[in-house]
């Protein structure tokens, strides 16, 4: 069930981590909400009819198109701050009434707003004792029925709002200085889902393409180290995982170059330079390849990477699925799918020392009988549902006997879900990883997965691990881990297959698993 913010010290707290030499402010969340434990205490609602349903996954619906409807909740202390969401319209009762959020509200008639209207525009909106002034406007097309990713950014006088990841309205305004956040129809009907409020957005984010300074050169990469865990054993024909080893190396800069190369048959080391603009979609990466970025400053956005045959109800790995995959030292950011998806039997995959934001569905979803997969130091956050292991209740028939994977020396930095949420898998080695103000769930094991819970350091997590999130239960030992601060104490039971008949590995003391972690997980600390 979805946990209440933290507030206080732990919302104003800013996490400093260092990035190729420099200091780039990842800063926390000071609240979230999935509504995935079916109610949406915490708010305040005036107007309208307001309930929980099912889009999907739970979410918060107002259905009528007779009122201004508004909802409220947080502190009226927050100042500086961005809120985002992700809002569906389902109906206008005319092409000027709109639907949106709302920040720095001081009362539920006094705010700032960034709405979507019938009529196909963002608009920004200061809203003072019920009046309504236009700050900036901005033609954007709105299909009712359709998911936007809204967020609005409130810095000093600074206003500031987005669609999908990218600005379209911003003004300067003094009236509200502070104020809780909100949702809010005006004779308008919509469902909202995964809010999100957090400090001052982070420094270098990959939001556009990146030329590099000069032109990428092949030898500044290769893969760096080699993996630990289940990516290593020798099963299903293969022992280890090497992806584009032996190989050519290819440096790409555009989009073109990457999807060309991603898509050969042959071994590669693909060398990612700046950052990549993919138009919206995933796209497919064959076997044996190595997708490495050069230096701190090599993404992705826009797109995001599928390693898998496309899907089928087949039961029994095929011979030709994909396999063999690395993916190093990039960032990803406004993915339209997932950041990353590994599915259909792929098999022995590293995603490795990656930062990971600001996507639309799962930063990295692993299922449909995909195994033997390694995710290490990598470092997730500005997201909310960070990570599947096994997508639905019903794929036992692909699942039952996979979903290998171990998660190891990752920061999940205030995701507040999915970290992972399991099904199936066993054992699923979770271990040495540093979970910080995750307020739904820390590791979520169900419908009979086992997870092996081990040496990892849970700051300000209520819920950090459980066997009865949802659904039906699964199995979880939890050990030798650290809970600090107001974190709660696992929920667990039943036994689990020991990852140590499978692979070799070496537990980190859990009291240092803070400082390794942060201080050498994400990109550009890999050498």
């Amino acid at each position: 069930m979805r946990k209440k913010p933290l507030l206080g010290a732990v919302a104003a707290l800013t996490v400093l981590i260092g990035v190729a030499g420099m200091n780039a402010a990842f800063a926390a969340a000071l609240f979230g909400d999935t509504f995935d434990d079916g109610d949406a205490n915490g708010w305040t609602k005036t107007g309208g009819s307001w309930s929980v349903v099912s889009d999907g996954s739970p979410a918060y619906r107002q259905a009528s198109t007779g009122a201004n409807a508004k909802t409220q909740a947080g502190d009226l202390a927050w100042t500086d701050y961005t809120l985002r969401a992700r809002v569906k319209p389902t109906a206008f009762a005319t092409s000027a009434r709109s639907v949106g959020i709302t920040a720095r509200s001081t009362t539920l008639s006094s705010y700032y707003a960034l709405v979507l209207t019938g009529g196909g525009a963002a608009q920004l909106q200061r809203v003072a004792n019920g009046t309504v002034t236009t700050l900036g406007s901005a033609a954007v097309g709105v299909t009712t029925g359709t998911w936007y990713d809204l967020a609005l950014r409130v810095t000093g006088s600074t206003l500031a709002g987005s669609v999908n990841g990218t600005q379209v309205v911003q003004a300067t305004d003094s009236t509200f200085a502070a104020g809780r956040i909100g949702l809010v129809t005006s004779y308008a009907s919509a469902t909202f889902d995964d809010v999100v409020v957090e400090t001052p957005a982070p420094g270098p984010d990959p939001t556009g393409t990146t030329p590099p300074t000069s032109p990428p050169d092949p030898g500044d990469c290769r893969v760096a180290g080699a993996p630990t865990g289940f990516a290593t054993v020798n099963a299903l024909g293969r022992n280890g995982t090497t992806g584009g080893a032996g190989g050519a190396t290819v440096a790409v800069d555009t989009a073109a170059e990457l999807l060309g190369a991603i898509g050969r048959t042959e071994p590669l080391t693909i060398c990612v330079s700046g950052t990549i603009a993919l138009p919206a979609g995933m796209y497919d990466v064959a076997s044996d390849k190595s997708i490495v970025g050069v230096g701190a400053t090599a993404g992705i956005t826009g797109g995001g990477f599928n390693i898998g045959l496309p899907v089928s109800t087949v039961t029994s790995p095929p011979a030709n699925a994909v396999q063999n995959v690395i993916i190093q030292n990039l960032s990803f950011r406004n993915a339209a799918d997932d950041s990353i998806n590994v599915q259909m039997f792929s098999h022995h995959v590293w995603l490795d020392h990656n930062d990971l934001a600001q996507g639309y569905d799962g930063l990295i979803d692993i299922k449909r009988g995909s195994s033997y997969v390694t995710v290490s130091w990598n470092h997730t956050h500005h997201h909310t549902k960070n990570m599947l292991l096994g997508h639905d209740d019903a794929n036992g028939a692909q699942d039952t006997g996979r979903l290998m994977v171990s998660y190891h020396h990752n920061w999940f930095d205030a995701t507040p879900q999915r970290n992972p949420r399991v099904r199936f898998g066993e054992p699923v080695h979770v271990y040495n990883n540093y979970y910080f103000y995750n307020t739904d769930t820390g590791v979520a094991c169900q419908n009979n997965a086992g997870c092996l819970v081990e040496g990892n350091y849970f700051e300000n997590v209520e819920e950090p691990v459980t066997n009865t999130y949802a659904g039906p239960a699964g199995r979880c030992v939890a050990r030798n881990n650290v809970f600090a601060g107001e974190s709660g104490t696992p929920d667990c039971s039943g036994t689990v297959r020991e990852a140590g008949a499978y692979y070799a590995y070496t537990l980190d003391d859990p009291n240092a698993v803070k400082a390794i972690v942060t201080g050498a997980a994400g990109v550009g600390r890999v050498s």
